[in-house]
């Protein structure tokens, strides 16, 4: 146990009484993920000064982390009241309203925050990513500014995951990611340090909050299936999320050898698991992305420790040794950037479930599609379409007559934002057609009713992409300077249409427009997508298996690992 927490146990065991120790206790637990001890010194200091808002606070963090999101939004309201000027507690207060879907009262809670503490660059990184996922677009440029100006001046503890929504350069991504990692290995005690083992099955471990039907889950299913019927690593899947009673678990826990439920535990006992699971080769599947436990990596429980898929960009932390990208994403340009030491696929980086079928396509009505006209779809994330992106999308839109712009449903009033854009822009709102967030073979099945795919920048598609190009739907991307805003390119490049990837946004709208303009010409890149979707490789799982075994094996033998069959 951490030094800090011992001390603070020890000190309520001396003084009981002693409210100010509860709560400082209360807040030790939680950093260290003992949410259940967390909880109970709360409720200790809320027994020994009832409705004390410090402790209410505390006592709707753990319910927020236990994931009781409306009970935490409702204690934490309350907390507030007692303490309006708290920034904390309302910083908290967003973060809980955030689950409890209540995200304009989110946003609020940001925004009362930032009143309160306007020069902190967490809370205004904090009310600038909400912004950017509400389509909420007044004074985005000046928040971005604070922020990025807070990460060069080294001030910053703020969350990199947004930060790579910022239009920012890979460099100040690692300065963001650094700074918050220093934070994170100070709260630790790594384990005693560990080797890959001499000779025998290398056991490959796999971290993550997304082990059903998530992105994660979707994106590595197939490639856990192959790993397995390969048959030369021992695969040990570490869930920090629970089963989710989805088939996408269901086959992840079949393809395993051991799925391990490790969530809602402390950091320490997820890290002693992962060592006496004894993996030589740990993959940390999602970095900075939220949900995670950086703090457990940060323990060293593996000997290799390698940043892949789930975080698209740098931990900036020393306690991950490589991160597994392509020559595409990450090129040598790039490496620079990026703490770790790359290692590269001779595939793209990302995997896919290519065992999905297609389901029949609804009808446009169904959709709430216009009978005629191009349909070009859009389908990534509300905090992807900021301004830049928009203008590009809108200026497609008037250059190609008729046309619709289908876009997934943002929260709160996103959708009503993007159609005040559209209207300013001289647009029809109702060319912005929403799709409700639906399962994902619902979800896929609408490609067949999309003729283009329009990316944007500087945070790419993604899973999104994969999606799209497996359904059948091309994609156009304009390749940027940092590895969030590469990945869709590298799709394409690695699926043979590298004409998909432009040099910027003048040949974004001008290719999008002539595609648009031309039905004959959008035949013709559907019928070759599906070719080169059968012979490229992008979607060869078994291959992908192959080069992925080749990769752990190359990073175990460069830690002493002899060979599986080593005498």
């Amino acid at each position: 146990m951490e030094p800090g927490r011992q001390q603070l146990r020890q000190a309520v065991q001396r003084q009981p009484a002693d409210f100010i120790a509860w709560v400082m206790l209360a807040d030790a637990e939680l950093e260290a993920g003992d949410v259940l001890a967390g909880e109970q010194a709360a409720t200790r200091a809320l027994q020994l000064r009832p409705a004390h808002p410090e402790a209410l606070a505390r006592l709707g963090r753990a319910r927020w982390m236990q994931g009781r999101h409306a009970e935490a939004a409702s204690v934490l309201r309350q907390a507030g009241a007692l303490a309006p000027q708290h920034p904390g507690i309302a910083l908290w207060l967003g973060h809980a309203l955030e689950d409890a879907s209540q995200p304009e009262a989110a946003a609020d809670a940001y925004r009362h925050a930032h009143t309160l503490l306007p020069g902190e660059p967490y809370i205004t990184a904090q009310l600038l990513n909400w912004q950017r996922r509400l389509c909420d677009w007044r004074d985005l440029e000046r928040l971005s500014a604070q922020v990025r100006q807070a990460v060069a001046q080294g001030q910053a503890l703020v969350e990199p995951f947004a930060f790579l929504s910022e239009d920012g350069t890979a460099a100040e991504q690692l300065a963001c990611a650094r700074q918050r990692a220093a934070v994170v290995g100070a709260e630790v005690h790594p384990l005693p340090a560990a080797s890959v083992r001499a000779r025998g099955v290398l056991r490959a471990g796999f971290l993550s909050n997304g082990f059903g039907a998530h992105p994660t889950g979707l994106l590595t299913v197939a490639l856990f299936e192959q790993l397995r019927a390969l048959g030369t690593l021992e695969l040990h899947l570490f869930a920090l999320n629970p089963a989710d009673g989805s088939d996408i678990r269901q086959r992840l826990q079949a393809a395993a050898h051991t799925l391990h439920e490790v969530g809602a535990q402390p950091h320490r006992r997820i890290a002693e698991t992962i060592r006496a699971a004894g993996i030589d080769v740990l993959f940390d599947l999602r970095g900075w992305g939220g949900g995670g436990t950086p703090q457990v990596l940060a323990m060293r429980p593996a000997p290799v420790q390698v940043n892949w898929l789930a975080y698209p960009g740098t931990s900036g932390a020393p306690w991950i040794d490589h991160v597994l990208a392509d020559a595409f994403v990450l090129p040598d340009a790039l490496a620079a950037a990026f703490s770790e030491n790359v290692r590269r696929l001779p595939r793209a980086f990302q995997p896919s479930d290519t065992t999905r079928t297609l389901q029949p396509a609804p009808t446009r009505q169904d959709c709430g599609l216009p009978a005629q006209g191009v349909v070009l779809c859009c389908f990534n994330n509300s905090y992807k379409l900021n301004p830049r992106s928009m203008q590009r999308l809108m200026a497609v839109l008037h250059g190609v007559p008729g046309s619709v712009l289908w876009l997934l449903s943002g929260p709160g009033n996103a959708d009503a934002r993007l159609r005040n854009a559209a209207r300013q822009a001289q647009l029809d709102p109702a060319r912005l057609v929403f799709m409700p967030r639906l399962p994902h073979p619902q979800y896929l099945a609408r490609y067949a009713l999309a003729d283009l795919f329009l990316d944007t920048h500087p945070y790419n598609a993604h899973t999104t992409a994969s999606d799209a190009l497996w359904a059948g739907c091309p994609v156009l991307t304009c390749p940027g300077t940092t590895f969030a805003a590469r990945v869709a390119g590298s799709l394409n490049h690695h699926l043979g249409l590298a004409r998909m990837n432009v040099a910027d946004d003048r040949a974004f709208i001008a290719t999008a427009i002539a595609l648009g303009n031309d039905r004959a010409a959008l035949r013709q890149l559907r019928a070759e997508l599906a070719l080169r979707r059968a012979d490229s490789g992008l979607f060869d799982m078994a291959g992908f298996a192959r080069d992925f075994n080749v990769a752990v094996q190359d990073m175990a033998r460069e830690r002493g690992w002899q060979g599986a069959h080593a005498s």
